[in-house]
């Protein structure tokens, strides 16, 4: 039987998780036990200790290390990445994330294995990271949005997405891309909260938007289980935004000229969180209190 909140139970099932020593990793690996699933954790050499299962110390880009983890494994969730194009070259964000990427997939495929749940990321839009100001073609932000893409990450994640639609073809791997927003627990969150109180202009490429660790392990898990077979994209956040002010009068000021298909009551983030509740069910439950107030 599944459990409530779409976990596959224990004893049936063992899920891969790569890049479990991250920050939403973790959180993954603490979702999944406190459901009793056992789950089979891939870390990198010199990375910090998981609490796991069982624990494969190596690169998703190697095939053989991929073949050792997905021993016994049934699903994955593919996590391992550089997390933005900070700090690396162009090279270095784009080859690691799309070869690793392509060897979990392919090997899974290869394995047969039932469903992978792999991150994608807000940022496949090309707008948070672009080296020029671009803006969205309208609001709210779905997944049909025409993207902007001119950094390597935001292209590795378009790459990613390709990867996933076409082991769909190749193997019938059915795969759930989950674009995630800014994640955080709870000091993170607060920082980045501060940060748009004080400049909400800081927000603008982001949309405000934002998704706790803990909403975000349990969307994995989700999508492992809920959605139909085949290949989805699936964006992810938190209702309302991080921003303390009224989301229509942030738009009226940062984003004036772009359409809106819908009106924005309070704090209502302008992203389109259909397909996360009709194909997953999901729901965020954790939200950050932040209280409203006028934009001066």
């Amino acid at each position: 039987m599944m459990s409530q909140d779409g976990t596959p139970p224990g004893p049936e099932r063992r899920v891969l998780v790569t890049g479990a020593a991250g920050l939403l990793g973790r959180e993954v690996l603490a979702h999944l036990a406190s459901a009793g699933t056992t789950v089979t954790a891939l870390v990198p050499a010199g990375g910090p200790d998981v609490d796991a299962d069982r624990v494969v110390v190596g690169d998703a880009r190697d095939v053989d290390v991929v073949r050792k983890a997905l021993v016994d494994a049934t699903d994955v969730v593919h996590l391992a990445a550089i997390p933005s194009p900070n700090g690396y070259t162009g090279e270095e964000v784009f080859g690691n994330n799309v070869l690793s990427t392509f060897t979990v997939l392919e090997q899974s495929g290869l394995a047969g294995i039932g469903r992978v749940a792999i991150a994608s990321s807000y940022s496949v839009t090309g707008l948070p990271f672009a080296p020029r100001t671009r803006v969205p073609a309208y609001l709210p932000v779905d997944e049909s949005l025409p993207v902007q893409v001119e950094d390597p990450y935001a292209l590795s994640k378009q790459v990613d997405e390709a990867t996933a639609a076409m082991m769909w073809w190749r193997y019938g791997l059915s795969v759930v891309a989950l674009r995630f927003p800014f994640l955080g627990g709870q000091d993170r969150l607060d920082a980045q909260a501060d940060r748009y109180s004080h400049d909400p202009a800081a927000g603008v490429r982001e949309l405000w938007s934002y998704l706790d660790l803990r909403d975000a392990a349990r969307a994995c898990a989700l999508a492992l289980t809920q959605p139909p077979p085949g290949y989805q994209v699936i964006g992810l956040a938190a209702p309302l935004t991080l921003a303390p002010y009224p989301t229509g009068a942030l738009l009226d000021r940062f984003l004036p000229h772009v359409p809106r298909r819908t009106e924005f009551p309070g704090r209502r983030v302008p992203l389109d969180l259909a397909r996360a509740e009709q194909l997953l069910g999901f729901r965020p439950a954790y939200e950050l209190p932040i209280a409203e107030k006028e934009l001066s």
